[in-house]
């Protein structure tokens, strides 16, 4: 069985699969479908779905919402994610549960309101002050559409945290014909709640062991719950002292850093005797199978590393394909980073790569960006000439 369907219709979807009954937004190109979906759908299953007057608005009541127990989405372009910035900060402060959806268009200002690009992939992380890590999922088809949505909800829960998914103009409006079973359906956890009787006063943000999130209570519930956006005690009162505030900022740090290898998604197809690497994420994974496919159909040989998560990069599995091609026939001597933008992954693949040579001795890789800014989509033929 299939099924002819848009990556809009899929991340709707598997929101509402997922448990999401609050969203708000604001109309922008080419993440309004989304809008349209959820004031359409959400209310029949109980939720509330509001059109904003602007983005401002928009992520503010999502983060409102999801403080009193919802569980909240929005959706935006790069544009809004500018907005959106001061109140991203709030939300990795307050350690809020949010799923922020991000269709990326060709940049910068307005750019191509109708243009695919992949610009965004540096900004959401480094879109508020502090240099805090976040997480961003990218589907490369529109199976993945669903199944990371489902899994930004799940990971939103557990580290109680904003999740991006990163997803571009093609994949989100683009039509495609998508086999019923190639769907996965990644479960999503509840929210983790504090008891209503505890033997001592909650604090709305002790963390728990090993820096894991605090318990929730929804503001309005059974317990005191202060929400700040400045640097605060476990029961969230202002606070200056040093010790108390390392403590938060640690937390805030480490509660997703310590758990890097279990967030990290990236699905690698490898050959023991193929000496180039393509890396790719998004819809310009699409190209990136084509052309493997035609590469080995002549009898050459290619590796492959579709990357889903692009914070955190998934360094453990880039640097095990380096490490199984060192170790066979032929070792990998050509990183090929294809994106629609100045080369915003490639910059983190340097990062790791040139670590990974310095520590082990062994010669890094040259890496070599494949990147497309005018407005078309990279083609397999482009990767092929790599090969």
């Amino acid at each position: 069985m299939r099924e002819f369907i848009d990556g809009a219709t899929a991340v709707a979807r598997a929101a509402l699969d997922a448990g999401c009954d609050f969203f708000a937004g604001y109309p922008i190109s080419p993440a309004t479908p989304l809008l349209l979906h959820m004031v359409r759908e959400l209310p029949r299953c109980g939720g509330v779905a509001i059109q904003t007057e602007d983005e401002i608005a928009a992520i503010s009541m999502c983060i409102a919402a999801a403080m009193t127990g919802r569980r909240a989405l929005t959706a935006t372009s790069g544009p809004g994610i500018s907005l959106y910035s001061e109140n991203i900060g709030l939300a990795i402060m307050g350690e809020v549960p949010l799923v922020i959806v991000d269709v990326q268009r060709m940049g910068p200002a307005t750019g191509g309101a109708t243009t695919p690009g992949q610009g965004d992939v540096q900004f959401v992380r480094w879109s508020t002050s502090g240099g805090y890590p976040i997480i961003a999922l990218a589907p490369g088809s529109v199976a993945e559409c669903y199944s990371l949505t489902r899994r930004a909800f799940d990971l939103a829960e557990r580290f109680r945290a904003p999740v991006f998914l990163l997803t571009d103009k093609e994949i989100f409006l683009s039509m495609s014909t998508v086999a019923l079973d190639s769907y996965e359906y990644p479960p999503v956890r509840p929210r983790a709640l504090a008891p209503a009787q505890m033997d001592e006063p909650y604090a709305p943000y002790r963390p728990g062991p090993d820096h894991t999130a605090p318990l929730f209570s929804p503001i309005g519930g059974p317990h005191i719950v202060r929400f700040t956006g400045s640097s605060h005690d476990a029961r969230g009162f202002l606070t200056k002292d040093p010790a108390t505030v390392g403590r938060l900022n640690e937390h805030l740090w480490r509660k997703i850093e310590d758990h890097v290898a279990e967030i990290e998604l990236a699905q690698a197809d490898l050959q023991a005797d193929a000496c180039t690497l393509f890396i790719a994420y998004g819809i310009t994974a699409r190209a990136m199978a084509e052309a493997v496919r035609q590469v080995r159909a002549s009898g050459r040989a290619v590796s492959a590393l579709n990357v889903q998560t692009l914070w955190p990069i998934p360094e453990r599995t880039l640097l095990q394909a380096l490490a199984a091609s060192a170790d066979g026939p032929r070792a990998v001597t050509r990183i090929v980073v294809a994106e629609l933008n100045l080369g915003d992954l490639r910059r983190e693949v340097e990062r790791v790569i040139y670590r990974w040579a310095a520590t082990t001795g062994r010669r890094a890789p040259e890496i070599i960006g494949l990147n497309r800014l005018d407005g078309e989509m990279i083609t397999p033929e482009q990767f092929m000439v790599f090969v």
